[in-house]
This record gives C-alpha cells, sequence and structure tokens, in this order.
C-alpha cells in the first residue's frame, strides 16, 4: 500500500527551538526531508548557503515571488523569508514528507496551497525562559532580541490556528511528541493509495 508525502510545518516563536527539532525529527526518520528556506537576511556564523538557508538578494527573491516560484514568503523581522513550491512538490510525489520551520504567515499559506499539511505550533514553558534563551544568543543585538521578544506575544495568538501544539521545556520530549505526531498523521485514510492496485503493489 503506497502513501503519498505531506508537508510538516514547524512555527513559534524565535528561540523555542523550531530548528533544532526539525532537525533532529528529520535525522531519526529516512522518509523525511527537510525544505531550506530561501531568505534575503545575511548568514549568521556558521550557517551554509543551501544547507541552512539559501541566502539571495532582495532582487532574486522578488524575481522569485513574480514567477510564482514561492508556496510562502513573509517579512520577518526585516528580513524576507520563503518557501519554495518545487522544494514541496517534488518531494511528497516521491511518497517523502517535507519537514519545514517557517513563521506563522507562511504555516497559513503553505495550508491553503497544501490543504494535507500538518502544522505543529512549538511553545517555550514560560514567557521568561524565552526571554532567557533569546538573550543567551550572542548572534543578536539587544535591540534585536526586544524585537522579538513582542513579536513572540503576537505570535501565540496563532497556536490555536494549528493542528498540534508541543511544549519545548525538555528538548527530548519535544522531539519524541513531534515525532508522535508525524507517525500517528501517517495512518490517515486519506494518505494512502487504496484500490486493487495499492493491495498487488502495482502500477
Amino acid at each position: 500500500m503506497r502513501r503519498a508525502g505531506f508537508p510538516i510545518v514547524v512555527s513559534g516563536p524565535s528561540g523555542v527551538g523550531k530548528s533544532t527539532i526539525c532537525e533532529r525529527v528529520r535525522e531519526g526518520d529516512p522518509n523525511i526531508v527537510y525544505s531550506v528556506s530561501v531568505t534575503t537576511r545575511p548568514p549568521r556564523p556558521g550557517e551554509k548557503n543551501g544547507v541552512d538557508y539559501t541566502f539571495v538578494s532582495d532582487a532574486e527573491f522578488e524575481r522569485m515571488v513574480a514567477a510564482g516560484e514561492l508556496a510562502e514568503s513573509a517579512v520577518v523581522h526585516g528580513h524576507r523569508y520563503g518557501t519554495t513550491r518545487r522544494a514541496i512538490e517534488g518531494s511528497v510525489r516521491t511518497g517523502k514528507d517535507v519537514i519545514m520551520d517557517v513563521d506563522v504567515q507562511g504555516g497559513m499559506s503553505i495550508k491553503r496551497l497544501f490543504p494535507e499539511s500538518v502544522l505543529v505550533f512549538v511553545l517555550p514553558p514560560s514567557r521568561e525562559t524565552l526571554e532567557r534563551r533569546l538573550r543567551g544568543r550572542a548572534t543578536d543585538a539587544p535591540e534585536v532580541i526586544e524585537t522579538r521578544l513582542r513579536n513572540a506575544i503576537a505570535e501565540l495568538d496563532w497556536a490555536p490556528k494549528y493542528d498540534y501544539v508541543v511544549v519545548n521545556e525538555d528538548l527530548d520530549e519535544a522531539v519524541r511528541e513531534t515525532r508522535t505526531i508525524v507517525e500517528a498523521d501517517r495512518l490517515r485514510a486519506s494518505r494512502l493509495a487504496w484500490g486493487e492496485s495499492a493491495v498487488r503493489g502495482t502500477k
């Protein structure tokens, strides 16, 4: 019996651990691929082009938007981010699930384009914990951290619009819960190819 792949959207405030959760879930499952976002922001120390993000100019990003190449795009903290449609469509056709770390605006856009998507919102255990994590970053200036804290409060209002919520108090537990969500959603009858050909394993 064959299964169609589906997009897995992971969103939440900055500093909540979305990227780490996505990475750990993908590493533990060969049927999940990671969608590398496109962004106009400059690389942070240690980030690699095409691995962490695909870094492009504003002009190139605008070209991609005009050409309809992006499944979603948004301005986050003064920089533009997006996900290519090709990255999603190419994987789900082969039965692979695509996990991506995108903001709430992007999550809603992907859900509209791909209704079969699974949306997971990651919450911090408390505002104090989130603030401590953000201030512990050596890569962001104080004014950037303050902006991220303000935006985090607004982003929390989007959590009820998501399919699932995971609280990242303990990273291992948050990863386990996210994996459980993915594994359970794979068992939806609507994701399976039914009929005689599916039973026989023929095309």
